[in-house]
């Protein structure tokens, strides 16, 4: 991977959204790893990362990572997962529950919290996740293809579900799909990867649609979105551009 230069403002209840596109071994996934200090991404062999102005060291608490596999906590019920984060910090049991509880009901999980891994849909363990992760308060949330394996009336109902929190955490999000029409929902900016070697070449600049994911689909400054999306994803050059709802 080379040629990988970006810069996000860390403004006080003014995250951004940001999507990452591109094919498979672009290194999309490797930036987020990158970002969160993970291993064996991290540490970059050359180049440096900063968070928040400061070299990343490793992971920490101001990062939270949810990634597209369920990683949830076989042994532990809903609650379990959800505080695990929590307790690894010393916070005491009854705050913890208090807060994890809250995250369960955000996430839209509540009545389920004595349930365990097993006894839950895909889309109900990613919600889990994303609780254990929002739990925690992070400044930058990085996720790497969340609701790639999802049924597509899932994956429109997590859509909003995401947007929402965001609305409310004001966090910064960076979120990697395959998915254009996905990218051109969710982001405020859409980075476009390359591969052979991996590298950025587009960020693009969307309106922040209004409706459900369903509902904006049909509408055609959408569409136009989309297609702008899908021509630099397999073709275009390397500049940046802004779309719009025009």
């Amino acid at each position: 991977m080379e040629d990988v230069t970006f810069v996000v403002d860390d403004l006080p209840e003014a995250g951004e959204l940001i999507t990452i596109l591109g094919p498979s071994g672009c290194g999309k996934s490797t930036v987020l790893r990158l970002i969160a200090g993970l291993q064996p991404q991290f540490p970059p062999t050359s180049g440096e990362v900063l968070v928040f102005g400061k070299p990343v060291a490793g992971p920490g608490p101001d990062r939270g990572m949810v990634f597209q596999d369920y990683s949830s906590y076989p042994n532990r019920t809903v609650l379990g997962n959800v505080e695990f984060g929590l307790e690894m910090q010393g916070m005491a049991k009854k705050e913890r529950r208090e807060l994890a509880r809250t995250w369960i009901e955000k996430v839209g999980l509540g009545g389920h919290e004595t349930k365990y891994p097993h006894e839950l849909s895909g889309g109900m363990r990613q919600r889990v996740a994303i609780a254990r992760s929002l739990a925690l308060h992070p400044r930058i949330i990085l996720m790497d293809e969340p609701f790639g394996a999802l049924d597509p009336e899932t994956r429109y109902s997590m859509q909003e579900t995401l947007i929402r929190l965001w609305r409310e955490l004001h966090a910064t999000i960076f979120f990697v799909t395959h998915s254009i029409s996905e990218a051109a929902y969710l982001g405020d900016r859409v980075y476009i990867m390359k591969s052979g070697p991996g590298r950025l070449v587009e960020e693009i600049k969307l309106p922040r649609p209004d409706e459900s994911p369903l509902a904006v689909e049909s509408r055609n400054d959408f569409r136009e979105v989309v297609a702008l999306l899908k021509e630099k994803v397999h073709g275009g050059s390397a500049k940046k551009r802004s779309g719009t709802s025009d």
